[in-house]
């Protein structure tokens, strides 16, 4: 099988602040909201939904195919993608842009603010499913509005199951292009506050939703994720993590997880496994492209946070 990752590249710029955002936000003043964290490192890496997902896949040596759209200061990021074997061949270059530029600044609580300029993202429909050539599966994953819309259009125009998966631009979205883009999907994943916004905007709930696609995904963090499927509930653990250095790019591993799950043949409780080391694995790292594993290394850790061989 071959996956098409449709979804953003950028340049984050990473910061963690060294307290809580709670006790710097004065609760009753928040319509008047002024502040600043002052943050004593920046870290700059190779990011973006689309870029993230793809790194990971290409570390369980999964056939995927990345598409976006970058300016012309992507060549560091060209060069970082080709020598981890990844086929940019479908990452289109839109003149007089920059790459997506993110700004993530991180709390001790794990919280995040992000700051997102949009670039060449904002190009992502030029691009189309069609272009790519024996695909079996796809995600449409965080990218330009009219983009992300286009292309679920397209991935159920070619019959190709996919995942619609909007992550934090669901608040780009109207409640009836959030509907549009679940009508078209197989399935659908969002974290927990992704999903509260979607169920607010929509009026669909779990059980509605699962009216119209096949599978609903809801990550929760440390507390796991849920799987749910018609008339069917699987709580996914953890894999608990050694130390918690940087969680940003973790919902990207945990998707390159369930990519990789469907692609083999999977069920969903391993699947749903094997994206939660995913995750696991790269919160331990700082950035969203730092961590390595080989394949042996990788089944040995299933095996030790869960009791049991996925091969």
């Amino acid at each position: 099988m071959t996956a098409l990752i449709c979804g953003s590249f950028a340049y984050d710029q990473i910061m963690v602040y060294p307290g809580r955002f709670r006790d710097d936000i004065l609760p009753d003043k928040i319509h008047i909201l002024n502040v600043c964290f002052v943050v004593p490192e920046l870290q700059q890496e190779f990011g973006g939904s689309g870029g993230n997902i793809i790194y990971n896949t290409r570390l369980l040596d999964d056939d995927c195919l990345p598409m976006g759209t970058v300016g012309t200061d992507f060549a560091a990021y060209r060069e970082w993608l080709g020598k981890n074997g990844i086929d940019t061949r479908h990452i289109r270059v839109i003149d007089d842009t920059y790459t997506a530029q993110c700004f993530i600044t991180t709390d001790m609580d794990d919280n995040q603010i992000t700051t997102f300029q949009v670039g060449a993202m904002a190009h992502s429909h030029t691009n189309r499913v069609s272009m790519a050539q024996g695909i079996t599966i796809g995600i449409v994953a965080p990218d330009g509005k009219e983009g992300m819309l286009q292309h679920a259009r397209q991935f159920a125009e070619a019959g190709v199951p996919f995942f619609f998966d909007p992550g934090q631009n669901v608040t780009l979205l109207t409640g009836a292009e959030l509907m549009e883009g679940i009508e078209h999907a197989n399935w659908l994943i969002f974290n927990d506050y992704e999903w509260q916004i979607v169920e607010d905007k929509t009026g669909l709930n779990t059980a509605s939703v699962l009216d119209r696609v096949d599978t609903l995904i809801v990550t929760r963090g440390a507390s796991g994720s849920i799987i749910h499927s018609r008339g069917n509930r699987i709580d996914i653990p953890a894999a608990r993590a050694e130390s918690l250095v940087d969680p940003t790019g973790c919902g990207d591993a945990y998707r390159a997880g369930l990519l990789y799950g469907l692609m083999h043949g999977m069920d969903w409780e391993t699947t749903g496994r094997i994206a939660s080391l995913m995750g696991k694995i790269k919160i331990e790292v700082r950035g969203t492209q730092n961590h390595r594993f080989t394949e042996q290394e990788f089944a040995e850790l299933f095996n030790q946070h869960f009791g049991y061989s996925f091969r």
